[in-house]
């Protein structure tokens, strides 16, 4: 008969340690992969005002030797004619449903006028700021927050007619020289090929809204980023858009929601909103606690239903 001698108690007390040690260390492995991910800046351009300026002045030095034209540089946009902007407060739907939203009027003499800075006037992962503070820096007249491209690797990033990043992965909403807006998809493209074809500003969150004067149809049930770290963009939330109704005529919108007196609104109803301003082309930007528009200095909406402010990696302004 074989008996069985049960296992000595150091033994016992041997692999308990050992188990709750390599316990810690995963949960230290995980707590430092998360740091390193959603917190830890990671600067890939540093003084990036100063980067797109070099660059401006190597592609006119350039176009003087050739017969290419090139972009209207900050310098030639400032002697154009000041931009309109007109900011107008409106409600959406009614009881419980209803929804406060903030349109921006803006028409433009020059597409350089509407211009993106970076928090920390840098590029690269996790760098935030304020959306009002990053509009201080650059002496926005009007800003909203753009598409917090900081929150992940992905995408095709042109801000200011530069490259930033090039690595198309969603659908997109580019910007060009002569005005206009449309929306695409980054993966049947490139950063440069978007560049040598005119491109200005690209923005890569989503979906879009409106194309040819008509709503998207399936937009509700878009994912955007559902990754660790974030939500569904589905439902009443807050919203940023930006929309075109002609050559250098834009509409940026941002609409209040998680408050007792503004619920938000869904993607659909937000199109809605986008089509009967008059836009033809619409995009959604980054959303919930990040929606805010800045108007002269001064936040003029409810960011997050408290009226506290989100750090975002990105503006887009109005100077």
């Amino acid at each position: 008969m074989t008996s069985t001698i049960p296992a000595r108690p150091h033994r016992l007390r041997r692999r308990v340690v050992a188990g709750v040690a390599m316990f810690l260390l995963v949960l230290a492995a995980i707590a430092a992969w998360a740091l390193d991910r959603y917190v830890v800046d990671h600067v890939e351009v540093a003084n990036a005002s100063a980067y797109e300026a070099e660059l401006a002045a190597a592609d006119t030095a350039a176009d003087d030797d050739g017969d290419d034209a090139a972009l209207t540089t900050t310098e030639d946009a400032a002697d154009e004619d000041a931009p309109e902007i007109t900011v107008t407060e409106h409600t959406y739907g009614s009881g419980a449903d209803q929804a406060t939203y903030y349109v921006a009027d803006v028409v433009l003499s020059d597409i350089t006028q509407l211009r993106s800075a970076f928090a920390d006037d840098a590029f690269g992962e996790n760098i935030v700021e304020y959306p009002s503070d990053i509009a201080a820096e650059v002496g926005a007249a009007l800003a909203i927050n753009g598409d917090y491209y900081g929150f992940r690797t992905t995408g095709i990033e042109i801000r200011n007619g530069v490259v930033y990043r090039d690595e198309p992965a969603r659908e997109g909403a580019v910007i060009w020289a002569d005005g206009t807006m449309e929306v695409y998809d980054e993966t049947t493209t490139s950063a440069q090929e978007l560049l040598d074809a005119g491109a200005w500003q690209t923005l890569s969150f989503g979906p879009a809204l409106v194309d040819d004067g008509e709503i998207i149809d399936g937009i509700d049930a878009v994912e955007v980023d559902t990754n660790f770290g974030n939500h569904s963009i589905q439902g009443d939330q807050p919203r940023t858009a930006i929309g075109m109704i002609d050559a250098n005529h834009y509409v940026l919108v941002v609409v209040d929601g998680r408050s007792s007196t503004s619920a938000g609104v869904t993607l659909t109803e937000l199109a809605q909103i986008m089509l009967d301003l008059g836009a033809t082309e619409a995009y959604n930007l980054d959303g919930g606690g990040s929606s805010t528009m800045v108007s002269d200095g001064t936040v003029v909406n409810v960011p997050g239903g408290r009226g506290e402010e989100r750090g975002t990696s990105d503006i887009l302004w109005v100077g």
